[in-house]
């Protein structure tokens, strides 16, 4: 096992891979950037080492300053979270480069699976479902109005790079396609550095199931059921649960088989996630791999009792999985409300601030993941995400139950949040139902 780990990241899941760590010996350092030099993140490390001013770029996505800080503490490993670097092919090989263990999945991997076309191909080649759509990217107009017609309307115009919503646009006829095109590519051109788009069949109404796998270096490769993650707002998930009331146990075993199939097909190792869309007629199709650990694992962890964290942490380490996939047991619900610093008053627009009151819920089957405590500053320059709030039960009703109980109870005050977004789901008749897809809030709630 490692001695020190450095934690490429902040805020929320900085804390959590160093709790993760401190359960399993291993000291922790953590980076920060000028406007986060007295966040939680850094008072709960071991150490801590700055990495540059408040931009991102300039810090949390400054590979140099990161592997000089990695040096300069002699920390053998860096686990990146997500977001930032996490999913950064080329800061995996750099690690490697410097003798430094990238807690996560090898370069190739997280490359393979970030070129969502080739991912596609790559999925299919191995036997798992994909949404009709084109083998690669498209050349130019001409082809993708031919494709297009052959799927049929409506269509998602999607970037090959990139992630988290951006560089998709929804065609419903073939005069919007060329607008979409160059909408898209540019877009994604300016967010990834890569303007190739594909194109998919667009299902109007599915569910967003997703595969939790993890894999060792001696070929293990196990499954830990799935997540429901179909509520979003433009495409980004607010609410997660597991497992989904829409999977049954032939289909959940379906399911985990092909991710299990894609996890192997690209030589995977570590915590990644299989993203699948489920139609009303229950078929599921590939979307993409997030090769890397995902906001919404508690849930996971809450129904298997498998540490996802301790588990990469353990398989960078050289060690094997500590869980078969005979050992892999459902129990319970669990559903996990992304408690956001935003005004959904304004379009949900961030509300960077101070935060004056901070009283986190607790009791029976509650969980807070958060980064932020009274006194703390929400920076405009990050994710507005302040807390993970989980809720176990016994049943779907008591998770429900639970959730709604706990956002009673939690207090944040000096900056919006989306505490009232979460407590009007836990009473939406439809969602206490299950009766969800991924346009549910959009046709709900205005702004959304």
């Amino acid at each position: 096992m490692f001695k020190k780990i450095l934690v490429a990241n902040r805020g929320e899941i900085a804390i959590r891979i160093m709790r993760a760590a401190k359960e399993l010996g291993v000291a922790t350092v953590a980076v920060y950037s000028e406007a986060d030099k007295d966040a939680p993140h850094v008072r709960y490390a071991d150490e801590a080492f700055p990495i540059g001013p408040a931009p991102s770029q300039l810090s949390y996505l400054h590979i140099p300053n990161i592997i000089n800080a990695a040096v300069q503490t002699g920390a053998e490993a860096i686990h990146p979270g997500y977001g930032f670097l996490s999913e950064n092919h080329h800061f995996a090989a750099i690690c490697k480069t410097w003798g430094l263990v990238f807690i996560g999945p090898p370069a190739t991997a997280i490359e393979q699976m970030g070129i969502k076309a080739q991912a596609r191909q790559m999925m299919q080649n191995a036997g798992v479902p994909v949404v009709p759509g084109t083998e690669g990217t498209v050349s130019d107009l001409n082809e993708a109005q031919t494709i297009a017609e052959q799927i049929g309307y409506p269509i998602l115009v999607k970037a090959s790079f990139g992630g988290g919503g951006r560089g998709i646009r929804i065609v419903e006829s073939a005069d919007e396609l060329e607008d979409a095109i160059e909408r898209a590519s540019r877009e994604a051109k300016s967010a990834f550095g890569q303007g190739d788009v594909y194109l998919e069949k667009y299902l109007r109404r599915p569910r967003h199931i997703e595969i939790q796998v993890l894999a060792d270096n001696m070929g293990n490769v196990v499954a830990l059921g799935e997540r429901e993650s179909s509520l979003q707002r433009r495409r980004q998930k607010v609410l997660e649960e597991a497992p989904s009331v829409a999977v049954t146990p032939e289909l959940r075993r379906q399911m985990s088989e092909a991710a299990v199939r894609a996890a192997q097909a690209v030589g995977y190792t570590s915590a990644g996630t299989l993203e699948f869309l489920l139609d009303e007629e229950g078929r599921f199709y590939f979307m993409e791999m997030n090769t890397r650990v995902q906001v919404e694992h508690p849930c996971t962890e809450m129904v298997t009792g498998v540490d996802v964290v301790k588990e990469q942490i353990r398989v960078a380490a050289g060690l094997p999985l500590s869980i078969s996939q005979d050992q892999v047991q459902l129990n319970g619900w669990s559903i996990e409300c992304r408690i956001n610093a935003e005004d959904p008053s304004k379009q949900f627009r961030p509300s960077p601030g101070t935060i004056t009151v901070w009283h986190e819920p607790a009791g029976p089957g509650v969980r807070v993941d958060s980064g932020a405590d009274q006194g703390y500053v929400v920076q405009p320059f990050y994710d507005s995400l302040l807390a993970k709030l989980v809720t176990w039960g016994r049943t779907r009703e008591e998770a429900i139950a639970r959730m709604r109980r706990a956002l009673s109870e939690f207090r944040i005050e000096g900056v919006k949040t989306t505490l009232q977004l979460h407590q009007q789901l836990m009473e939406d008749p439809d969602f206490v139902k299950g009766d969800i897809h991924t346009n549910f809030l959009a046709e709900r709630m205005e702004g959304a």
